[in-house]
């Protein structure tokens, strides 16, 4: 199959459900173009400060951009390129698209509430905790999956011992980058550095750093780095978000465009053949099953539930007009969408590239290898094609895979601050209440980090490999939650929300079969084929188990107000 036909079908599709259902969305539940956002009502310069709708699109897309489209196409092709290329679409439209759209209109409809605050006020106190839960322990899966992930990618040595400088090279660029990221932003502070000024500097930044990283390589193991990692994150959760956070996220938007316009301009070029199998089976060779394993494989790209957190703590305090609100929510899903179909073309081009000798042999082997990440994958079949236009695929790969780290680098940080405030959510006490002496322990944000942290380096010993499906049927099953307090919300406000109940059952179905057959999997493990290990296995079946019940708990208090809720 021709790739870039492929890439024309999904433009065309996903344009037109923007134009046409988005539309429509708005059109159902309405907007007030008059009406003063939570931005204004509540501007308080920190949170909630009114925004250009680029701005806060930019910060949106980057958000909710980060591995997720990357890593679980990639993996998800294990069942052929087309069931991955249906799903993106159908999902990204009808599922994804609508549930951050939905997350940020009732958060701006609701005086800037995040999704914790909305479930108090729909649900209950008790609905509350249990997602405060729930969203904990779905941020220790993420800080594992992604820390083994990108310690992965930064390992510089092959098993044998040989050296791997691309790899070595995006590491010693990444750490540039945390450290540059902090220095731009104290300068821009310092001096008052915005608009145009800002961003030429911001880009003389990126580049040399990235001169730095490819002439000075950090050449380290894969365990050294999954120390590194924990120990960045930590602090990133800590410091003042403008210290670190914020520049970093700037910088990160320049790199993201810079990616997707090099993978596009590449499949312009090179016009690659998708060589990948365009269907495998309803089984997979691993014995993984088609229904639930892709619906929750593939997760940024079709539906996420961590983007409902992010519409709803951050983006919709920054909206100044109701009418951004869907370019911002419905927009920004329908492009990481279109994101997820780049990576399918490329990644599934990439045997016929090596055929061609658009690859060369390192390349191609370093892509080819069981160990190799899927942002390995990546970044090999976007050099392949931009080595066409003249770039050393060497320099190409370096900067590619610093690239993609640092899009898994930005959710880590993310999803740390969002772990830490999440179990200081849970743990805080209402006004008629008195903090307990282990409370407030507990909810100082050193303490929480690093409880969080802890939980997740945990998790991470068993490998991205088996912590994925458990994620992604976490992020799935947390989607299907927002799904149904989005229909509470809509209803209790005398608005439709059919549209959400095929989407938030059928999620809920997903997650609750994929975490059924985890737990039976590893049970299969401890009590008849052997081979169990309590820091891996026995944490994973911990987890699940925990999942299953808050899941229940939750999803069955928002059915009942569902049922009973009145206009």
């Amino acid at each position: 199959m021709n790739g870039l036909f492929v890439l024309g079908i999904a433009i065309v599709v996903l344009g037109s459900a923007y134009l046409l259902y988005g539309r429509y969305l708005v059109k159902t539940w309405g907007i007030d173009v008059n009406a003063k956002t939570p931005a204004y009502t509540r501007e308080d310069g920190v949170d909630f400060v009114p925004s250009n709708k680029w701005e806060v699109f930019s910060h949106q897309f980057s958000s909710i951009a980060g591995a997720g489209p990357v890593t679980g196409p990639v993996i998800a092709m294990m069942f052929g390129w087309v069931p991955a290329f249906l799903w993106i679409l159908v999902g990204g439209i009808f599922f994804g698209a609508v549930q951050d759209f939905g997350a940020l209109y009732a958060s701006v409809k609701s005086h800037g509430k995040s999704m914790g605050q909305l479930i108090e006020a729909h649900i209950g106190k008790q609905g509350k905790k249990l997602f405060f839960l729930f969203c904990w322990l779905f941020t220790l899966i993420v800080i594992a999956a992604f820390a083994d992930m990108v310690a992965g990618t930064f390992q510089g040595f092959l098993a044998e011992g040989a050296k791997l400088k691309p790899n070595a090279a995006a590491a010693s660029i990444s750490m540039l980058y945390i450290v540059g990221a902090i220095i731009f932003g104290l300068l821009c502070k310092k001096f008052h550095i915005t608009g145009f000024k800002q961003g030429v500097i911001g880009i003389a930044f990126i580049l040399i750093m990235l001169a730095l990283g490819i002439a000075f390589p950090l050449y380290a193991s894969k365990q050294v780095w999954i120390y590194v990692v924990f120990v960045y994150i930590f602090f990133a959760s800590v410091t003042p978000i403008w210290l670190l956070k914020q520049p970093r996220d700037y910088l990160t938007t320049f790199l993201f465009l810079g990616m997707i316009v090099a993978a596009v301009v590449g499949v312009l070029v090179s016009n690659p053949t998708i060589s990948a199998p365009a269907f495998t089976g309803f089984t997979a060779m691993n014995g993984s099953h088609m229904f639930p394993v892709l619906f929750v494989t593939i997760a940024c790209g079709a539906v996420s539930g961590f983007h409902s957190l992010v519409s709803s703590e951050t983006s919709s305090k920054q909206i100044a007009n109701e009418k951004d609100m869907l370019q911002v929510g419905y927009g920004s899903m329908l492009l990481e969408s279109l994101l997820g179909v780049l990576v399918i073309v490329i990644v599934g081009s990439m045997t016929s590239l090596a055929d061609q000798g658009v690859l060369s042999s390192h390349l191609a082997g370093m892509a080819m290898v069981e160990t190799a990440t899927p942002f390995t994958k990546f970044s090999v079949g976007v050099t392949g094609l931009i080595s066409k236009l003249g770039m050393p695929q060497e320099i190409g790969l370096c900067i590619m895979t610093m690239f993609v780290s640092a899009l898994a680098l930005t959710s880590l940080d993310a999803v740390a601050r969002i772990g830490r405030l999440s179990l200081q959510g849970l743990l805080e006490n209402t006004e008629e209440e008195e903090a307990s002496t282990f409370n407030k322990f507990v909810c100082n944000k050193y303490v929480a980090t690093t409880i969080t942290l802890l939980g997740g380096f945990l998790l991470s010993l068993g490998g991205y490999n088996n912590i994925w499906p458990l994620f992604g049927a976490s992020n799935q099953l947390l989607a299907a939650m927002v799904l149904i307090t989005l229909a509470v919300f809509l209803k209790v406000t005398g608005r439709k929300g059919w549209m959400l109940y095929i989407p938030m059952v059928f999620m809920f179905v997903v997650t609750m079969t994929s975490l059924g057959m985890s737990i039976y999997n590893i049970c299969v493990k401890l009590f008849v084929t052997g081979g169990f290990m309590f820091m891996t296995d026995g944490l994973q079946l911990f987890f699940a188990i925990l999942l299953v019940a808050l899941g229940l708990m939750i999803s069955m208090k928002s059915s009942k107000k569902l049922v009973k809720a009145k206009k």
